[in-house]
């Protein structure tokens, strides 16, 4: 492995370590990392991790606490399919829609969990779990009925599938305050690629 190659991986490990510590919250950090191993690096934050998990939770309201994610088990893709046609019918939006906002979220990973604290196959927002009677995000069912409901509100909200689509990632507050899509590249290709996947203009 030449030098630009170990460079380009240290730095995604430090990237990754970053991460995780926003995510986590922890803090410690690894003393006298130019000294250690890889191996050692990793087996000292997984110790921290291990320690905090079972001392802490991320204090959510109403949701379940972290130390009980290791034991959810992933929901199988065709489950969750099913979800997304009840609760697609319950609310009166196309289940492609949902489907591809479902993909582009999460990729149907029911315990996925962003940078941002975001949870679950539609990945809500602590806050907006709560106010929409999501007890568990890391439920599917709870997910996606809670995640269908509020794409929904906002498409109902705006007329517009599109701007519906752009306030989900982006915020309300962005979509009023350019009086559309926001001309965030992110945003902007994530309404593109679910209208896309859907098939909705």
């Amino acid at each position: 492995m030449d030098t630009t190659s170990i460079d380009t991986t240290i730095r995604r490990v430090q990237e990754i370590e970053s991460r995780l510590n926003s995510l986590f919250g922890i803090n410690e950090a690894v003393n006298n990392p130019t000294e250690a191993s890889f191996g050692d690096i990793l087996d000292n934050k997984i110790n921290i991790q291990e320690k905090y998990f079972n001392n802490n939770s991320l204090n959510l309201p109403n949701t379940t606490t972290l130390p009980d994610i290791p034991e959810i088990q992933g929901a199988p893709k065709g489950e969750i399919l099913n979800l997304i046609d009840k609760y697609s019918q319950k609310y009166n939006i196309d289940k492609n829609l949902v489907k591809a906002v479902v993909q582009q979220e999460s990729g149907f990973n029911s315990k996925a969990v962003s940078s941002a604290g975001a949870m679950g196959l539609m990945q809500l927002m602590p806050s907006t779990a709560k106010g929409l009677g999501v007890r568990n995000p890391f439920d599917a069912e709870q997910n996606i009925a809670g995640g269908t409901k509020y794409l929904k509100n906002l498409i109902n909200k705006y007329d517009s599938v599109k701007l519906g689509l752009a306030a989900y990632n982006a915020g309300s507050g962005a979509v009023q305050k350019y009086g559309g899509v926001p001309p965030y590249k992110e945003t902007q290709n994530y309404v593109k690629n679910i209208l896309n996947n859907a098939g909705v203009q």
